[in-house]
């Protein structure tokens, strides 16, 4: 049976951590039972090389040595492979264990209380004990949509990613090719910032409205990332709620709360219409256009254009 990589790299940096002496690739090879089973010498060679080129990048310092017979050998010393002790005050040390709480929903959680665990080890006082001050706490961020952890995965890596992508007011959703830079939890709800390359622009899209599946692509980004990523102030401009002006709208009586619950002023005109003032943003009349004929707009003009437009374009679909 195929040994799994995880437990072929442990493997490989115990035998490099272990050595009084450098190794060569022969001794490696006849000391890991997953480089026993490789097979050809071409097939070690390049997994031998793929393995320590995995272990570097996961931060383990490699040593290659040449003997006086020309043969390389290899070698982690212990003393260049291991971190600083970890200290945390009191506010650290609880703002830890509360963010690991945060991520009992979702698929971090185990990677979450593995950390905790190795912490509490080395002797740091986190929260948890029967003493925690902070054991009324049990903050969450759900974390359910599929498309979640790929796209936690793409930021990390700074790989581009493709998906089908509703809007709120469409009928069907649509092909987005998108840098990804950051996600963010907003009101209950998944967002990702990124650079949208079909609108050469940077865009912000609700997990929740992602169809299928997410599909990484190939290549690297072809526009910058921004030092700061602010998601949250994004999805409240695209959402309307930073204000650019103040938009005008007919309400039917009963109806429409969410909007009611926004506006500046309600005036009732017949009986039948209430008149009220909006906060007017990005984002407007896509959130007005779902009130359908329980709104119509007054001013400004280009909002009453844009949701009469988007009403249209439901109509044909």
């Amino acid at each position: 049976m195929a040994i799994a990589k995880a437990e072929r790299l442990m493997n490989l940096a115990l035998c490099l951590l272990g050595t009084s002496r450098p190794l060569t690739k022969r001794e490696l090879r006849n000391s890991i039972e997953a480089y026993i089973e490789a097979g050809s010498e071409d097939a070690f060679n390049r997994m031998f090389e793929r393995d320590k080129d995995d272990l570097r990048e996961l931060g383990m310092v490699i040593e290659t040595v040449e003997s006086i017979d020309g043969d390389i050998g290899y070698q982690a010393h212990r003393d260049r492979n291991q971190l600083p002790p970890v200290t945390l005050d009191a506010e650290e040390a609880a703002a830890l264990g509360l963010a690991a709480r945060v991520w009992q929903q979702a698929r971090l959680a185990g990677a979450a209380s593995g950390a905790l665990q190795k912490l509490r080890a080395a002797g740091m006082p986190l929260t948890g004990d029967d003493q925690d001050p902070y054991g009324a706490l049990e903050p969450r961020i759900p974390a359910g949509e599929a498309a979640f952890e790929p796209l936690m995965i793409a930021c990390r890596d700074r790989r581009p990613v493709t998906f089908d992508y509703r809007k709120s007011n469409a009928a069907q959703p649509e092909t987005r090719q998108v840098e990804p830079w950051a996600l963010e939890c907003w009101r209950g709800h998944w967002y990702l910032a990124g650079y949208d390359r079909d609108r050469g622009a940077e865009r912000v899209f609700r997990l929740s409205r992602i169809t299928g599946r997410v599909r990484s692509r190939s290549g690297r980004f072809t526009a910058e990332v921004p030092s700061h990523v602010a998601v949250r102030e994004s999805v409240a401009r695209w959402a309307g709620e930073t204000a650019i002006a103040q938009a005008r709208i007919l309400l039917r009586a009963g109806s429409g709360y969410p909007l009611r619950a926004r506006a500046t002023s309600v005036t009732s005109r017949d009986g039948e219409w209430d008149e009220l003032e909006l906060p007017y943003g990005h984002g407007m009349g896509a959130w007005l256009a779902e009130f359908g004929p329980d709104v119509l707009v007054l001013e400004p003009a280009d909002l009453r254009a844009d949701v009469i437009e988007r009403l249209r374009g439901v109509a044909k679909g």
